[in-house]
């Protein structure tokens, strides 16, 4: 069975995260979602990894499913169209490792998942040793990655450990900042271990397969969410059983159970482009080049981001041949909603109860973005139907991010654009 698994989120024991980032919200917003695996989050955190594990029970295969009780009372408020979903949980955390290596200070963030409380628990006891796993749900740690990576293996050598959003410049793996030029230079040894690595939102699969280092390693995606809202940003698909050996195992073998990921448009991550925000300068690559990295406002080094950085470090030109996973890009329904209404905030009411119709009377987002046959969206919404054909045709307009900056996608160019197709659509 088809499986969307999103890995990264945060729960509310992280920093600048919802408070609705609880284990119901997570079941509540998977279900509209339509995403069927999703990481806990933050299990160093004692009391959130105390929280968890009163609410969720084992499930056959390994995973974790809600109590009963409780997703009972949640499944009462869902609209039927959605109450059916498979939802499961699996252990997982994001950890920030600050050291020093090759002269330079590395800042990088991993997500690990866990096959067992157990262990987390022989993973928790290890790492509270040497740093404070209270102050935030997404620890920060003064140890060599490596060392993390060994830690975690000895902890349940079933575990994953995911360099997390590879090439964002201050804390990925391949990030412009702090980062290293090859997995071997960072995990010497263990770095046979790396099984797969996260895109990050400003990255996509083509982006990544330039680099033959990352050849057989899976390339996976996730939401990093720091709001329930925001799951399935970015997801991972997988075909196979609901099981943890084979959800994981898919990623770790990178074999044809893993079928592909569901991207964001990489220019509307807040790091594609370089620039500097407080100067308000954005570069693509080549302007950087012109100006030989150098902000031409403030005369400092621009934060290089992850177009200009791939360049730098691919050995395949993106026209070469590809690997056989799917690629699919999606753009938030409340984004299209939100531009369709002609406004930017997405929590509007007439935007939510719009969503709210539209999941209610056709299934869950990503069938509405991906699956659903257009001419049945647009028997509903003309408009909606309209704006899905563009986003999965790629026929959109991208502004690119830069410097912490999103981007944009937009369905129309520009506002009177807007108008006189939606004016077309009523009249027809």
């Amino acid at each position: 069975m088809e499986l969307i698994v999103d890995l990264h989120v945060h729960s509310h024991y992280s920093r600048a995260t919802s408070r609705n980032c609880t284990i119901e919200g997570l079941y509540f917003w998977g279900k509209l979602k339509g995403i069927n695996v999703i990481g806990t989050g933050d299990f160093t955190h004692p009391s959130w990894f105390a929280e968890f594990r009163e609410k969720l029970v084992p499930v056959a295969g390994g995973l974790f499913g809600l109590r009963k009780d409780i997703a009972g009372e949640i499944d009462k408020v869902l609209p039927p169209s959605v109450r059916g979903n498979l939802i499961r949980f699996v252990p997982s955390v994001e950890i920030v490792t600050i050291y020093k290596k090759g002269e330079r200070v590395r800042r990088l963030h991993q997500l690990i998942i866990m096959p067992s409380f157990e262990a987390v628990s022989r993973l928790n006891a290890q790492l509270e040793r040497i740093g404070n796993l209270k102050a935030d749900g997404r620890p920060i740690l003064g140890l060599d990655s490596k060392e993390l990576l060994r830690l975690a293996l000895e902890a349940d050598k079933d575990a994953l450990y995911i360099p997390a959003h590879i090439w964002t410049p201050w804390f990925g793996l391949f990030g412009s900042k702090s980062g290293f030029d090859s997995i071997v230079e960072a995990y010497e040894d263990l770095a046979p271990e790396i099984r797969a690595i996260e895109t990050g939102l400003s990255s996509d699969p083509a982006m990544n397969w330039r680099l033959k280092q990352l050849d057989g390693i899976a390339i996976i995606s996730n939401s990093d969410a720091h709001s329930p809202q925001k799951l399935g940003r970015e997801a991972t698909i997988v075909s196979t059983d609901p099981t943890y050996m084979d959800v994981i195992g898919a990623m770790k073998t990178n074999d044809q159970r893993l079928t592909g990921t569901i991207e964001f448009f990489p220019e509307e991550g807040k790091y594609h482009y370089d620039g500097h925000r407080t100067c308000n300068v954005k570069f693509s690559p080549e302007d950087t080049r012109a100006h030989h990295g150098i902000c031409p406002v403030c005369g400092k080094p621009l934060v290089v981001g992850v177009d200009y950085r791939v360049a730098e470090l691919a050995d395949r030109k993106l026209e070469e041949e590809k690997p056989n996973k799917v690629v699919e890009y999606i753009v938030p329904l409340t984004e299209v909603i939100a531009e369709l209404h002609g406004t930017k905030s997405t929590t509007g009411k007439a935007v939510v109860a719009e969503y709210n119709n539209l999941i209610a009377q056709l299934g869950d987002e990503f069938s509405i973005l991906r699956k659903l046959p257009l001419e049945q969206i647009k028997a509903y919404s003309p408009q909606v139907g309209l704006a899905v054909e563009r986003i999965r045709t790629g026929k959109v307009h991208k502004t690119p991010g830069y410097d912490g900056v999103y981007g944009t996608i937009k369905v129309f160019k520009d506002a009177h654009e807007r108008t006189e197709t939606l004016n077309q659509l009523s009249l027809l």
